[in-house]
């Protein structure tokens, strides 16, 4: 496909040293939040800045950036985000470092940089019915070599050789963490969000953010369903994670969905895998997201069984408190069917023998290593009627029972029996998580996030609430 920009701008192949009251139309595939930095010339005022990346065709990019007033600044970067078609009206034209450019922004193969000032330049944004079609298409374009890329498990095989290193990824989005927002000690306001990636082989791999940009970027993305192609992100071995971790930096550039073969074989597995409820199931294990103090609605089983059927059709995840007693809880059954193992690369389940992964793609030169975890099913019920088959597993069971799986499998049986009526006989304070399921038979899943036993008092204002 022959990509030509509109005669009346002038193309970044074709920028030149002596470029001047130019014209240039592009897609927006990144950018930087405003910084600030202290204004020598000005002793006790600042200088504010950042800058973005524009393509007008699959190979040609070139970085822009402005400096200014506070005002000016702000209110140039806030009228256009990322996945926007602008026009770019009078930049001066840079000759760029390529040591310090290429180190800190985006890789390009122009000579030049653009820069904005506040007298001469200017920035339209177009709308998607005024912007090109074949510029629009550039948006699910890697900007680098679709095939120039770690896969999740190559980056957890190479380990620590790659610590510091700056490569691309292919993954899919698992989950998306909640920004926290913090203030630094200079008095600085920051802020930080994880994304969960995972691919074939790895389950739970962590991209961390601390730019706003990229942080509303993020937000547009689906979990278990967009495919990212993250150009020039920087991998670390973190020592409280004790695995590779990556960061967004200023260098990169994400490109979600790319249109390659490889990206459209990575969403098939993603669709299909995720279907299999096994990335649920992780993610109990891992622990959820969500902050458990920030859940304060409580339910009889009775009205959340209505809410229930009320979000079938929204597919919004219900988070509430019920006062029940658990009247399922099969601690006595055979150890198989309440403890799960699974690979540790790709969570799929290991053979009884412990000897295979059941994952046809999981490497299998690589040694075997097993993640054993409760894995239950219990019933909740209350005054009202009963919560069938919900989740009890991973940590959130090993902090309800007392013990860890492997501890658990060491129990005497006397002391498994002991153990479940601990709770067949006492109300707990149970907190869920519902999610829709349709391929379940009651068409959702219910999750336990935290079960303890409950406290009297605590109990009795719920009732009184009830009643009123």
């Amino acid at each position: 496909m022959t990509y030509a920009v509109p005669r009346m701008h002038v193309a970044i192949a074709e920028l030149h040293q002596n470029s001047a009251n130019l014209s240039i139309i592009g897609l927006v595939v990144g950018k930087t939040e405003v910084k600030s930095f202290p204004d020598r010339k000005n002793i006790g005022s600042e200088r504010y800045t950042f800058s973005f990346t524009i393509k007008d065709s699959p190979e040609h990019l070139i970085n822009i950036s402005s400096w200014g007033t506070e005002e000016y600044i702000n209110g140039l970067s806030s009228c256009f985000r990322i996945g926007d078609c602008v026009i770019v009206e009078k930049p001066l034209t840079v000759t760029k470092d390529p040591e310090k450019d290429d180190k800190f922004c985006p890789s390009t193969l122009s000579l030049y940089r653009l820069l904005l000032t506040e007298n001469h330049s200017a920035i339209k944004v177009l709308s998607d019915t005024e912007a090109d079609s074949r510029l629009l298409s550039l948006f699910h374009l890697p900007v680098k070599d679709h095939r120039d890329f770690y896969s999740l498990g190559d980056i957890v095989a190479n380990g620590q050789s790659l610590d510091g290193n700056v490569i691309n990824i292919l993954a899919v989005v698992q989950s998306i963490g909640e920004p926290k927002y913090f203030t630094t000690g200079d008095g600085r306001k920051g802020q930080r969000c994880e994304v969960k990636l995972f691919d074939e082989v790895i389950m739970s791999f962590c991209l961390i953010c601390w730019d706003r940009e990229n942080l509303q970027y993020i937000q547009t993305w689906i979990p278990r369903e967009t495919v990212l192609f993250v150009a020039d992100a920087r991998v670390t071995f973190d020592n409280f994670r004790k695995s590779m971790i990556a960061t967004i930096i200023s260098k990169t550039i994400i490109t979600v969905n790319p249109d390659t073969k490889e990206a459209v074989q990575l969403f098939k597995y993603a669709r299909d895998f995720a279907g299999t409820g096994a990335l649920d199931d992780q993610e109990k294990l891992s622990g959820d997201q969500v902050s458990l103090d920030s859940i304060s609605d409580v339910f009889t089983v009775e009205q959340l069984k209505v809410s229930i059927q009320k979000n079938l059709d929204k597919q919004d995840i219900i988070y509430g408190i019920v006062y029940a007693f658990i009247t399922t809880l099969n601690l006595d059954a055979s150890v198989s069917k309440v403890i799960r193992n699974r690979c540790s690369r790709c969570w799929y389940q290991v053979s009884e023998d412990m000897q295979n992964c059941s994952n046809p793609v999981c490497p299998r030169e690589a040694q075997l290593e097993v993640t054993t975890s409760f894995d239950l099913l219990v019933d909740i019920t209350d005054h009202t009627g009963t919560l069938q088959s919900c989740t009890l597993s991973g940590t959130v069971a090993e902090q309800t029972l007392g013990y860890s799986a492997e501890e658990f499998v060491h129990l005497k049986e006397q002391e498994k029996i002991a153990l479940k009526w601990k709770f067949l006989l006492e109300r707990c304070k149970i907190l869920l998580k519902i999610l829709p399921s349709p391929k379940t038979r009651n068409g959702f899943r219910g999750n336990i996030l935290s079960c303890t036993l409950a406290d009297p008092g605590e109990v009795k204002q719920s009732f009184t609430r009830e009643a009123l």
